[in-house]
């Protein structure tokens, strides 16, 4: 099933979401809810979705970054960004931490919450995220580049926090905007172009 994808201005959004507990997690309605979420992810199409951007103050998150979607990129974009295909899976009840001395990275992002909109967000190269998968084992991640980056946007959602949170706000453009005057640009230029 499609679900309703929440949008900035909604309360849900900026909560602190709850921990699942193991027995919710293996509950019919929480594997469904995945089933829903992995659906209106790829319908979007995004390459995560957060419990809350679907109304559910809930620390769970789905992540996915198809090869069709790196391919719509730039190569160069594409390398700049380590990005990498990443397979489907979930993350539930998570805790980050940045990866010390791996840097961080500027580059336009956007959000399914905030539709129509990118803005350039730094954030970490490198990051380690501990967490529970679907099956309420508990998994360890660590990520570079671009993975890194969905994994802090994801995580972010689940603190009520979004992107406009973090982005350089001279950044914040259209999405139009993005095509017609940022896309094959480095992102750090943007502070030099306007």
């Amino acid at each position: 099933m499609i679900l309703k994808i929440r949008q900035a201005g909604e309360s849900v959004l900026r909560l602190s979401a709850h921990a699942l507990t193991r027995d919710e997690i293996l509950s019919e309605r929480i594997q469904q809810l995945i089933s829903d979420m992995r659906e209106t992810m790829r319908d979007a199409p995004g390459v995560g979705l957060a419990a809350p951007q679907i109304g559910l103050d809930l620390q769970l998150a789905v992540i996915e970054d198809r090869e069709e979607y790196i391919a719509l990129a730039p190569p160069r974009q594409s390398e700049e960004q380590e990005r990498v295909p990443v397979s489907f899976h979930v993350i539930i009840n998570p805790t980050i931490s940045l990866e010390p001395d791996s840097g961080e990275a500027e580059f336009f992002e956007g959000c399914l919450s905030v539709t129509g909109y990118r803005a350039v967000v730094p954030r970490a190269r490198a990051v380690r995220v501990d967490c529970l998968n679907e099956k309420a084992e508990p998994v360890t991640i660590n990520a570079r580049g671009w993975y890194a980056r969905i994994l802090q946007h994801e995580i972010d959602h689940l603190h009520g926090t979004l992107y406009i949170d973090r982005m350089y706000s001279r950044s914040f453009t259209s999405h139009e905007n993005y095509q017609r005057h940022w896309k094959d640009v480095n992102p750090s230029d943007f502070r030099t172009k306007q």
